[in-house]
């Protein structure tokens, strides 16, 4: 194992400068809003040239990479979508091109999650070279994930029919190993009211006016929430409102919030959502709605998946054994192991682990404290030694 170390580290150092290239022109392509298709095409080029068995796109438009055809699969998950900029004067930097800056690259994606990418993709080659990648197929999986998670997921399974014994997940993990995360549903509520004239604003029956108790029950209802030792307390928090008027001269006749509801372990979603049912003015009862919401959208390609918008919570035991190699794959490289972790966001995982129940666990370069932010950001050390694990991963796994 001593010669495999030095030979994987040696492999990491040659390649050090090409993953990092490849990190910057992969956050260099714009790919908010499930647009995968460039940033894909420039993902596949790089396995091509690594010489990957099998290079293509899927149905929906995630990119996948094959290496091996052995019984146990075992598979990366990276998603290559980011959200947005927002206000680009928020950015001293152009978001896209990035600066490094101390050793650290700050552009749109470097740390959600693009980050992970380059030391998945050269760490599944050099484990190939290296052969540590006997009895195994290997996959690497870069998808659509901001918008709904674990969608590329199931529809991997579902309809490629590819189902990984194992999977690790690249989200930001500060190079520990993490074994789970809170679930989550999200929900609707709308209250009808009567439009009226402002200037005679008695006669109709304001629906924002209305919704306002909701509002502020959700805003209550969150101390009192269950706390699981592990994943922490549950979550609720009002994200959007949005109300229906004929001018903004008239009284609004419909008032619409939703609501994010992050699950922990002893929580349901039909406990959640009979919290806020709750919450729903009794003597009002007909003039409000809740459901959970849907996710219908196409992805680029055109392919529609519907799912419900429910995410389970999940974490793998701390002695299971997928958690055990990530922490002795740690400690061969770089000496005694980090504590496992957890994330605080949600990830993939809620359908590999969570619906799926395929043992999964997460390993990635960068802070989740910086995702979605003006920030993002990753450190370049990270990257390129995330290669490392990435590599030796699934020779302990063996074991």
């Amino acid at each position: 194992m001593t010669n495999i170390v030095q030979a994987i580290n040696e492999h990491t150092a040659k390649n050090s400068a090409a993953m990092i290239g490849f990190l910057r022109e992969i956050c260099a392509i714009p790919s908010m809003n499930g647009q995968l298709q460039l940033v894909g095409e420039r993902v596949a080029a790089e396995m091509e040239v690594l010489g990957y068995d099998e290079v293509r796109f899927d149905r929906m438009g995630n990119i996948l990479g094959r290496i091996g055809s052995g019984a146990r699969t075992i598979l990366y998950d990276s998603h290559l979508d980011t959200v947005g900029v927002g206000d680009r004067e928020a950015w001293d930097w152009d978001p896209f091109q990035g600066k490094v800056e101390d050793g650290v690259l700050f552009a749109r994606g470097a740390c959600d999650e693009k980050g992970s990418t380059p030391g998945m993709v050269y760490g599944l080659a050099m484990a190939r070279d290296l052969g540590l990648l006997a009895g195994t197929t290997a996959y690497y999986f870069g998808n659509m994930e901001e918008w709904c998670d674990g969608l590329a997921s199931h529809a991997l399974v579902e309809v490629e029919g590819i189902r990984p014994d194992f999977v690790v997940i690249g989200e930001p993990t500060r190079m520990q190993v993490y074994r789970g995360h809170k679930g989550r549903v999200e929900l609707q509520v709308i209250a009808k009211g009567r439009s009226a004239h402002a200037a005679s604003n008695e006669l109709g029956d304001n629906a924002v006016y209305k919704m306002l108790p909701v509002i502020e029950g959700v805003r209550d209802l969150g101390p009192s929430l269950h706390r699981d030792p592990f994943l922490g307390q549950g979550r609720i928090t009002v994200t959007e409102i949005t109300c229906d008027t004929a001018s903004i001269n008239a009284v609004p006749d419909a008032c619409t919030i939703f609501i994010d509801r992050r699950l922990t372990f002893g929580e349901s979603k039909e406990e959640a959502i009979a919290q806020v049912q709750a919450l729903l003015p009794a003597e009002q009862a007909s003039d409000f709605s809740l459901s959970m919401l849907r996710y219908e959208d196409s992805s680029y390609t055109g392919f529609i998946y519907p799912v419900e918008k429910y995410f389970p919570a999940w974490a793998l035991p701390e002695d299971h054994a997928l958690v055990v190699a990530g922490q002795e794959t740690y400690r061969r490289l770089w000496g005694a192991p980090t504590p496992p972790g957890k994330w605080n966001f949600s990830t993939n995982g809620t359908y590999w682990m969570g619906k799926a129940g395929i043992p999964s666990i997460g390993f990635g370069p960068g802070d989740e404290i910086h995702a979605h932010t003006v920030l993002d950001q990753v450190r370049l050390n990270d990257v390129v030694r995330s290669a490392a694990w990435y590599a030796l991963f699934p020779a302990v796994l063996a074991q």
